[in-house]
């Protein structure tokens, strides 16, 4: 797992988003069953990211995750709430002035190929943003265009080549140098492991990772994957229908998950050594529909611990423990959840299959001739 951030936070975070909320008008047909409505894709979502940090938003497919990555570009504008970068708010920002503060926050897309123009060779992709910024003249962007490709573990000689001449991870690389072209401080990174095989996936999250001790940069990492995210995060944000159900560190998160959504998440995790079981958090009902959500706390239809309180109280995301933020109103009455990472192995099973060994080794050696 990688280690938290033993340096203070003394300066002020890099990202901010204040109950920032994104509603979107569904047409009849796409939700709840042929009525039209309102999508709280997110709704009142409040982080903080400090430079150099890695925080990464978790949670099932449909929950908003990319769409508070948008939200924190600027790609599109929120419903409510306040967005600030570097302690400037952003959230009202007309694209003039948002063009500066364009090259301090850059974005690395899910899909390598869809996200990279195919009538483009990799020279002009990697100089587009420069050119854009009016950034050097063009001995100075073919030099940059270089570097970046050695950065990410490509030849300079393979700028001529077009994004259907490489592989999958080659491809995630250069939306990744891409995205460093122009220096940033900040990259959010939307799920840029999830299309690639796993021996690739193991490749690019340590590029991610030495880039990020090179160039002091700062993620805010969109994943499903759980094993990728303790390996990559410092702290972990955890969604359900739009909604924030617990912030901690990593290790605190996967050590010792407060939130029932969190141990079902935790549990669900595949474990290849069949010696090895975990106890699993059984998943009641279906999701809610986004267009009428649950009232009170939105998890309350398949929670295993709903009490009455929960469907009428929106429970407030607040610390548990230092640093260890709850959206629960059970939190202190539900016992506190062993280690979901840290299989304990079956002593029954495990002393089976050593005697099972040792009979057969026993056997073979009496069928021996003499």
């Amino acid at each position: 797992m990688k280690p938290t951030p033993s340096t203070p936070h003394a300066q002020p975070p890099l990202l901010e988003l204040h109950d920032v909320g994104k509603y979107f008008r569904a047409k009849q047909g796409i939700f709840s069953a042929g009525r039209a409505g309102t999508v709280r894709a997110v709704d009142g979502v409040s982080f903080a990211i400090q430079p150099g940090e890695t925080l990464a938003l978790v949670g099932e497919s449909g929950s908003g995750k990319s769409t508070v990555a948008r939200l924190a570009l600027r790609l599109i504008d929120a419903s409510s709430g306040r967005i600030a970068f570097r302690s400037t708010d952003i959230t009202t920002m007309g694209e003039s002035q948002l063009r500066p503060l364009r090259r301090s926050m850059q974005m690395v897309f899910q899909d390598p190929f869809a996200s990279l123009n195919p009538r483009m060779n990799v020279r002009q992709i990697l100089e587009e943003p420069l050119i854009v910024h009016k950034l050097g003249d063009a001995a100075e962007r073919r030099k940059r265009v270089d570097a970046l490709l050695s950065l990410v573990n490509l030849a300079p000689w393979q700028a001529s080549r077009y994004p259907h001449e490489f592989s999958g991870g080659q491809r995630q690389r250069i939306g990744i140098a891409r995205a460093l072209a122009l220096e940033p401080e900040l990259v959010v990174l939307d799920e840029p492991v999830s299309a690639l095989d796993v021996s690739i996936q193991a490749q690019v999250v340590n590029l991610l990772q030495d880039l990020q001790r090179r160039l002091g940069l700062a993620y805010l990492f969109i994943a499903h994957d759980l094993a990728v995210v303790k390996h990559m995060a410092d702290r972990v944000a955890v969604m359900y229908l739009g909604k924030l159900m617990e912030v901690a560190p990593a290790h605190s998160l996967f050590a010792t998950p407060r939130h029932p959504y969190t141990r079902m998440l935790l549990s669900a995790i595949p474990r290849p050594d069949p010696d090895y079981r975990v106890a699993r958090q059984a998943v009641r009902g279906e999701l809610p529909s986004p267009t009428n959500p649950p009232s009170g706390c939105r998890f309350h239809t398949r929670c295993p611990f709903v009490i009455d309180r929960c469907r009428s109280e929106v429970p407030e995301l607040l610390d548990n423990t230092p640093g260890h933020a709850v959206a629960c109103h059970r939190v202190n009455d539900i016992p506190v959840a062993l280690d979901l990472t840290r299989d304990t192995p079956t002593p029954d099973r495990t002393a089976k299959r050593l005697a099972l060994y040792a009979q057969r080794s026993k056997d073979r050696a009496n069928t021996q001739p003499g």
